[in-house]
C-alpha cells in the first residue's frame, strides 16, 4: 500500500510545485540518463563478442621450402637476364637442399613453441621498430574522409563528431562489444542475426569453426587494442611500443602547441557532447600565435636522433608533459589550412604537412582542418590497414549518419572552470631550440622534394571487369607495369601489399604483380609487330588469372617473402652462414621495390595514400570502386619524374581498354 507521502506525488499541483523547485537537478539528472545510456555510450552492442573468435583461428602456415623457392625463382624470371636467372637458379636449388632444410627445421620448431602467436608476427614488429628511417612520408600513410558539403563541415562541429564517434568505438572495443570482423563469402546466408546468435553460443575454442560452416571467415582482431592509448617510443637502434589503457584524456594539437582534457569521467563514461564541444571550442578561441620551437616536429627526425633528442628533453624537465602526449587516449590536430577540394594540396597536409602541428609517433592522430577537410596519419608499426580502416569507416559512418552535436550547440559555452583544459608547456634551453630549428629546416627539404600526382577514371571499374571477365585488381597492376615499361623499356620490382588477417595474428604478405604473364604483354602490347587484339585480349586474360593465383596465395599464407626472411633472420640470429641465395644481388634487386602499390576499397575513403619506399621509387596507393579507379603517386623529384610516369600509367591504361573493347 502506498503511504500518504507517495499518495501525494499523483496531486498535479504538488507534482508541479517540485518540478518548479528542481528544475535545474531534474534536467541535470534527466542529462545524465541520457548520455549514460547505452545508445550514446557505444557504437556497437554486437551480439558476437569482439574477440570471440580469436582464440580458435588457425595460425599463419609455414610455407613448403620447395614450393617458396619455386615462387621466388617465378617473381624473378621477368626481372632477370637468362644468364643471371640461371645464376639465382643455382644459388635456390643449393639453398633447397642443404641449408634451406637447415633452417626450416629451426623455423617449425620455433613456431610450434609460440602456438599463440604466427611465425613472423614478432620479426615484422622488430623490422619496423629497428628501422632508424623518419616516420613521415616513409611509414605513415593517410587516409582522409569524404567531404560533405553541408553545415556539419565545419572545423568544430567536425571534430567534434568525429571524437565523440572515436570515443564511442574505443568503449565498443574495450568492452567487447564491437562487432567482430568477418569476412562473408556468401552474406545472405551469415551477415544475419540468426548467424550470430548461433556464434554467441558457440565456445570460442571451436568458434572459427562454426563460421567456416557458413562459409564466413573471421578475420584476426589483435592489432585492434593499440588503437588507442598507444604510441611508439624512440629508442637507441630500436623503438617500443607503449600502451596506457588507463588514460580517460586526450591530447590536441593546434599551431604547435600541446592541450589536455579528459573526455570520459570517473566512471569511464564518455562525457557529453556539448561539454567535448565547449572543450575544443575552447582550443580554437585561443588566438595564440604559432609555437616558435614546436617539439612535434622532432618526430619527423631519424629515429636515434630523436631519441637522444627525447631524452634531453626529459632532463630538462619535461617527463610529464611528455607522459601526457604517451598516455593519451587518442590525438587530435586542429590545422589552420584550408585545402579545401584541391587532392594534392590534401593530400600534402596529411601524408606529412611541414610537421609542426604533429606529433607522428602516436598511432595514430584524427586531423580537422580549418575548412572541415578530415583524415588521419597512422604509425605503422603496431599494425595494418585492416584495423586502421574499419575504425575509419565505422566513424565516418556514426559521425556523419548520428551527428551528436549540430549547428545551433555552436553558441554553446561552459565556465573554462570546469573545462579543465590545461596547456602542456616544455622547458626548452638554447641547444633544444637549435635542435628544433635544424629539424625543421631538414623535414622542409624533405617533404619539398616530394611530388605528388593523381589519376582517376570514371566508368573504370569492378563492373566494367566483370563484363570482361577479369579482376579489377589485375587490371590496375597491369595498368602499372605496362606505364613503367612504356617510360624506362624495363620490368622492376614491384610489391603489392596482401592482408593475411584470416590468421592469427597475422600482418601482411607480398604480392609480385611483375609476372612472366605481365611481362610478355608489355612486349606485345609495345612491339611494333602486335599480335591480333584477341590474342592480346587472350594475354590480359592470362595475366588476371595468374594474379588471382598470387592473390590467393598471398592471403593464405602462402606467398615466399616473409617465409625467406624469417629463414634469413634464423641464420644471422644463430651465427650461420649466410645463404648464398641472399648474398646473391638478385635478392637484394626483388627486395628494392621500384613500384610499391597498395589498394585501398571503401565507399568512405576520398583519398588514401603514401610515400615511396625508395628514393627512385614510386609508391601507388590506388582505388577500385564499381564505376570509379584512381591512383594517388608520390615520388621524389631528384630522382624520378612523377607526371611523366603519371601520364604513361593513364596511356597505358587507356591502351588497356582499348583493347578489351574491340
Amino acid at each position: 500500500m502506498l503511504s500518504k507521502y507517495h499518495y501525494s506525488w499523483t496531486k498535479p499541483y504538488v507534482l508541479e510545485k517540485i518540478l518548479l523547485q528542481n528544475t535545474d537537478s531534474i534536467i541535470k539528472m534527466v542529462t545524465q540518463i541520457r548520455y549514460h545510456s547505452d545508445d550514446y555510450q557505444y557504437l556497437q552492442k554486437s551480439i558476437v563478442p569482439t574477440m570471440h573468435f580469436q582464440r580458435s583461428l588457425p595460425r599463419l602456415p609455414v610455407p613448403d621450402l620447395k614450393l617458396t623457392c619455386q615462387r621466388y625463382l617465378k617473381a624473378q624470371l621477368p626481372l632477370l637476364s637468362k644468364n643471371d636467372y640461371m645464376k639465382t637458379k643455382k644459388n635456390v636449388e643449393h639453398f633447397e637442399q642443404n641449408d634451406g632444410i637447415v633452417l626450416q627445421e629451426m623455423l617449425k620448431k620455433k613456431d610450434s613453441l609460440n602456438k599463440n602467436t604466427s611465425y613472423i608476427t614478432e620479426d615484422w614488429f622488430n623490422m619496423y621498430l629497428s628501422d632508424r628511417s623518419p616516420l613521415p612520408i616513409n611509414y605513415n600513410p593517410l587516409l582522409v574522409f569524404k567531404r560533405s558539403d553541408n553545415e556539419y563541415n565545419h572545423q568544430l562541429l567536425r571534430s567534434t563528431n568525429l571524437l565523440i564517434s572515436s570515443l564511442r568505438f574505443y568503449k565498443s572495443l574495450k568492452t567487447n562489444l564491437l562487432e567482430p570482423e568477418i569476412f562473408h563469402i556468401n552474406p545472405k546466408k551469415s551477415d544475419t542475426t540468426q548467424f550470430r546468435k548461433l556464434m554467441k553460443y558457440l565456445p570460442e575454442s571451436v568458434s572459427w569453426y562454426g563460421a567456416y560452416m557458413y562459409n564466413a571467415y573471421p578475420l584476426d582482431m589483435s592489432q585492434y587494442s593499440s588503437l588507442f592509448n598507444n604510441t611508439r617510443i624512440p629508442m637507441i637502434n630500436k623503438d617500443i611500443l607503449h600502451s596506457c589503457k588507463s588514460g580517460k584524456h586526450i591530447v590536441v594539437m593546434r599551431r604547435g602547441h600541446f592541450y589536455k582534457f579528459d573526455v570520459l569521467d570517473h566512471q569511464g563514461n564518455i562525457l557529453e557532447p556539448s561539454l567535448l564541444l565547449s572543450k575544443l571550442k575552447y582550443i580554437l578561441k585561443d588566438d595564440i600565435v604559432p609555437c616558435e620551437h614546436p617539439i612535434g616536429i622532432l618526430t619527423t627526425t631519424e629515429r636515434n636522433n630523436w631519441a637522444n633528442l627525447r631524452n634531453n628533453l626529459i632532463k630538462l624537465g619535461n617527463e610529464e608533459s611528455l607522459s601526457s602526449i604517451d598516455d593519451s587516449l587518442m590525438m587530435i590536430a586542429l590545422d589552420d589550412e584550408k585545402p579545401n577540394a584541391n587532392p594534392i594540396s590534401i593530400i600534402k597536409q596529411y601524408l606529412h604537412s611541414d610537421g609542426t602541428n604533429r606529433w607522428f609517433d602516436k598511432s595514430f592522430t584524427l586531423i580537422v582542418c580549418a575548412d572541415g577537410t578530415s583524415g588521419l596519419n597512422f604509425e605503422h608499426s603496431w599494425g595494418d590497414g585492416v584495423a586502421v580502416l574499419r575504425y575509419f569507416q565505422d566513424i565516418s559512418k556514426d559521425s556523419t549518419e548520428f551527428p551528436r552535436c549540430h549547428p545551433e550547440n555552436l553558441n554553446q559555452d561552459f565556465n573554462s572552470d570546469i573545462l579543465d583544459v590545461k596547456k602542456l608547456e616544455f622547458n626548452l634551453d638554447d641547444q633544444m631550440k637549435r635542435d628544433i630549428k635544424k629539424s625543421m629546416n631538414e623535414y622542409k627539404h624533405t617533404y619539398e622534394s616530394l611530388d605528388i600526382n593523381y589519376f582517376e577514371l570514371f566508368n573504370v571499374g569492378r563492373k566494367m571487369c566483370k563484363k570482361y571477365g577479369i579482376s579489377a585488381d589485375s587490371l590496375m597492376q597491369l595498368c602499372f607495369q605496362l606505364g613503367y615499361y612504356k617510360l624506362h623499356k624495363k620490368h622492376v620490382a614491384t610489391y603489392e601489399s596482401c592482408s593475411t588477417a584470416a590468421f592469427k595474428q597475422g600482418r601482411t604478405e607480398t604480392i609480385r604483380p611483375c609476372t612472366k604473364e605481365t611481362s610478355d604483354f608489355c612486349h606485345a602490347a609495345c612491339s611494333s609487330n602486335k599480335p591480333s587484339n584477341s590474342d592480346l585480349v587472350n594475354m590480359i586474360k592470362q595475366c588476371s588469372i595468374e594474379h588471382g593465383k598470387l592473390v590467393k596465395d598471398a592471403a593464405m599464407g602462402q606467398g615466399f617473402d616473409r617465409h625467406l626472411f624469417a629463414l634469413l633472420l634464423l641464420a644471422k640470429k644463430n651465427g650461420l652462414k649466410v645463404p648464398d641465395l641472399f648474398t646473391d644481388p638478385a635478392y637484394s634487386q626483388l627486395n628494392h621495390n621500384i613500384l610499391s602499390t597498395s589498394s585501398l576499397t571503401s565507399d568512405y575513403v576520398y583519398l588514401g595514400g603514401f610515400g615511396p619506399v625508395m628514393k627512385n621509387g614510386y609508391g601507388i596507393g590506388y582505388t577500385i570502386l564499381e564505376e570509379y579507379s584512381g591512383a594517388i603517386i608520390t615520388n621524389y623529384k631528384e630522382h624520378s619524374d612523377g607526371y611523366e610516369f603519371r601520364n604513361s600509367l593513364t596511356q597505358g591504361l587507356n591502351q588497356i581498354l582499348d583493347i578489351l573493347k574491340t
